[in-house]
């Protein structure tokens, strides 16, 4: 390979400027809800979510913007920084509500000693479920992501909370205190909790995302809204590419571009395994202005576009 504008691989130790990330890896990291492109439906089914205070399930491939929907709904209502629970085999509906530190509270108790103070409240925090469902003038936003990640049982033990907008925390209902104040998930603020019950005014808007892996009980899905992702056509791709880096005014880039969007839409629709920013990493290497030859492109191309579903 002959592309070498930064590592040469001589050993030799140099100066060089790497120049500006690309704009979705610039840090700390930014929002994209400006520049996410809703494909046609996505706002009916966010407004039925909106209107009937249900969760919105969004299917779809990596990288086909699932998670991104609820920063543009977010931003646009004024809804806050979205809150978020990432799930994986071992995510339990009770630490998606709150988190005890049982033996941080115990050592505590062994240090005060008999007389000591016992106080609950620092050894527990909501978790980012717990802190959507917070009494509050406006809807929390909360993404609960690649909830097909979790174990068999998870969605099924969504589905009270889900539908009665509650939940109790135990210690809390056998401490001495009426009232305590307990850390919330994306704060060092404090919110008070009587006899260690919440229940929510406002149900927060919910996003779940999954990337189509598995199926869900019916009882589940019929408490959601559905959408699932289409596929990407060359017309929604093109207005991605712009609005991550902008209209394409060298007219000697323009057909790269073209081309490299083309061929993103030909192999998905051959059923490829690509993520759309595999094509905008594409993009931005390919006409950030480098000298690359044929061969160069070609290998840059094969690097970032390779097939999801190969290691």
């Amino acid at each position: 390979m002959t592309w070498q504008p930064y590592y040469v691989g001589d050993g030799i130790p140099r100066d060089v400027e790497l120049g500006a990330p690309p704009p979705w890896r610039s840090f700390p990291r930014q929002t994209l809800h400006r520049q996410f492109q809703p494909p046609p439906g996505l706002a009916t089914a966010v407004n039925a979510a909106l209107a009937l205070r249900r969760p919105l399930l969004v299917t779809g491939p990596a990288g086909s913007g699932k998670s991104t929907v609820i920063e543009q709904v977010a931003a646009e209502l004024k809804l806050g920084e979205p809150l978020r629970w990432h799930i994986t085999s071992r995510s339990t509906l009770n630490e998606a509500l709150y988190r005890y530190d049982a033996l941080g509270r115990i050592h505590a108790q062994r240090l005060s000693g008999p007389e000591g103070d016992d106080d609950i409240a620092p050894f527990l925090r909501l978790g980012p479920l717990g802190t959507a469902l917070l009494p509050s003038p406006r809807p929390r936003a909360l993404l609960i992501d690649e909830i097909d990640k979790s174990d068999l049982d998870l969605p099924s033990d969504l589905l009270d909370v889900l539908e009665r907008g509650t939940y109790e925390i135990p210690e809390l209902g056998r401490y001495a205190e009426e009232v305590v104040r307990v850390r919330l998930w994306d704060s060092d603020a404090r919110t008070a909790i009587e006899r260690g019950r919440v229940q929510c005014d406002q149900f927060p808007f919910i996003v779940m995302t999954s990337n189509g892996e598995r199926d869900f009980p019916a009882a589940f899905l019929r408490r959601c809204i559905r959408f699932t992702m289409p596929k990407p056509t060359v017309e929604a791709l093109r207005a991605v590419v712009e609005a991550h880096l902008g209209p394409v005014s060298d007219a000697g880039q323009a057909p790269v571009v073209d081309r490299l969007v083309q061929e993103f839409v030909n192999r998905v629709t051959a059923g490829g395994s690509l993520a759309v920013d595999q094509l905008l990493n594409a993009v931005h290497l390919l006409t950030n202005g480098s000298a690359l030859t044929d061969a160069d492109r070609q290998e840059v191309m094969e690097l970032v576009l390779r097939e999801l579903s190969r290691a």
